[in-house]
């Protein structure tokens, strides 16, 4: 019995249904270092995994990899989860990878350290600061509604600067949820729009605790924000991206409310300082145009007013003089003018130019009249003695003088050779036709 051969297909979906069902590549944990890796934007990743002794095809698809907290890079050691299997097209097995992470350094310092460095490339932290308001009227806070930092943050504020509006945004300031809901309350004091200042704040913690403070939705949330925004999250020590971006960087809760407001007392004590200055200064302004004013008082032009004027009264006459002297002699020109004009006129009257232009236009019709009737009867006589011309040289002028022409079958006959015997030929006479028949050809001999 022969054996049965399978085809490279059938045999490949076997070994592949294999890796499929077994229970122990379904999910697989790996460590190595990453190696062929090239970025693709936007696509799904292809690359390696080795280590001294081996190497693994790996395949990341886009969604996975999109929730990267930092970017792979050649040579780098991660920790992988994923599923064996067979890609059958070119019968290799790889690992399709479900999550990575950075092996050795952790993976939330080295997401930070991404997340800074492109960040940092896209000119998020070097873009222009907006300026605080020195005298905000009204506060938005996204903070946590229970804790030290919100009373902090009230207390600080009611003591420097009571006569400010101060509205709390309770916000999740730790969690998963935590990023979405400080994204979400920033909308929120966005859409309102009639805030002056907001602060964003957290007590101290750990760098998860402080974790969705370096989340890049935060980050791009308070960069694009127009309301100039204080950022105090954590310790003094500790550093945020959302404190990297925000225009002014408190290093405590505290802090970030001395900030936002000034010093009541110390605004009314500068107001009265410059009360005071203001009406010193007004005084001694007051004096000044007052000594002013009486020495104006003791010029000549209060005690006699009418010698500002003399200068300019003279000069108005003097004008007045020259204005209607010269007005006496422009009208004077212009009347002489008129009249050189009125002689001109009379001496060239249209009248007698339009009587010698309309006989000089009668004497040229006659004249063209004769020259016409002159060339019309020469051409007559052109075309009479050419028509008597035509009328000689007419071939039935010839044929009335004893000339005839002979035809076959329409054509005319020109040499005997165009005519056979019995042929029935057609004779044209100057009046008529006659029919003949060939009895006899005779050639020409040379």
């Amino acid at each position: 019995m022969s054996p049965e051969y399978l085809t490279v297909t059938a045999l490949t979906k076997y070994i592949k249904r294999k890796f499929d069902h077994d229970p122990y590549l379904e999910r697989v944990y790996l460590t190595g270092e990453i190696s062929n890796f090239r970025m693709r934007p936007n696509a799904h990743q292809y690359f390696s995994l080795k280590d001294n002794q081996a190497k693994i095809s790996a395949l990341m698809f886009k969604g996975a990899f999109q929730q990267l907290k930092f970017t792979p890079e050649e040579g780098m050691k991660v920790l992988i989860i994923g599923r064996i299997s067979l890609y059958e097209a070119s019968g290799n097995y790889q690992i399709y990878v479900e999550h990575m992470e950075p092996d050795g350094v952790g993976a939330l310092y080295q997401a930070l350290e991404e997340m800074k460095k492109k960040l940092q490339l896209e000119g998020l932290f070097d873009a222009p600061k907006q300026l605080i308001s020195t005298f905000p009227k009204r506060i938005a806070v996204i903070t946590s509604p229970t804790g030290a930092v919100v009373r902090d943050i009230m207390t600080t504020i009611k003591r420097r600067y009571p006569i400010v509006q101060l509205v709390i945004f309770p916000t999740l300031v730790q969690g998963e949820r935590a990023a979405q809901d400080i994204v979400k309350s920033i909308q929120m004091v966005e859409e309102k729009g009639d805030f002056d200042t907001m602060i964003i704040a957290r007590g101290g913690g750990s760098i998860e605790d402080l974790w969705p403070f370096n989340e890049e939705s935060v980050a791009r949330a308070i960069f694009e924000a127009t309301t100039p925004t204080i950022s105090s999250v954590g310790h003094e020590t500790d550093t945020t991206i959302a404190d990297l971006v925000a225009d002014v960087r408190a290093p405590t809760p505290t802090a970030a409310a001395e900030l936002s407001v000034p010093l009541l007392r110390d605004e009314i004590l500068k107001i009265e300082q410059m009360r005071m200055r203001l009406m010193k200064s007004y005084a001694g302004k007051i004096d000044v145009l007052k000594q002013r004013l009486m020495r104006s008082l003791g010029s000549y032009i209060f005690r006699q007013p009418e010698r500002l004027y003399e200068g300019y009264a003279q000069n108005l006459d003097l004008a007045t003089e020259r204005l209607i002297r010269s007005l006496e002699y422009r009208i004077t020109q212009q009347n002489h003018d008129l009249t050189m004009l009125s002689t001109k006129l009379k001496a060239f009257d249209p009248s007698q130019l339009v009587k010698q232009r309309k006989e000089e236009v009668q004497f040229l019709e006659q004249q063209l009249t004769v020259q016409m009737e002159r060339y019309m009867a020469d051409k007559t006589k052109d075309i009479h003695n050419l028509m008597q011309s035509l009328d000689y040289l007419s071939p039935l002028k010839i044929m009335d003088r004893g000339y005839s022409y002979v035809t076959k079958n329409g054509e005319v006959i020109k040499e005997s050779q165009q005519v056979q015997l019995d042929d029935v030929l057609k004779i044209h006479l100057g009046t008529g036709q006659i029919e003949a028949k060939v009895i006899e050809k005779v050639e020409e001999t040379t």
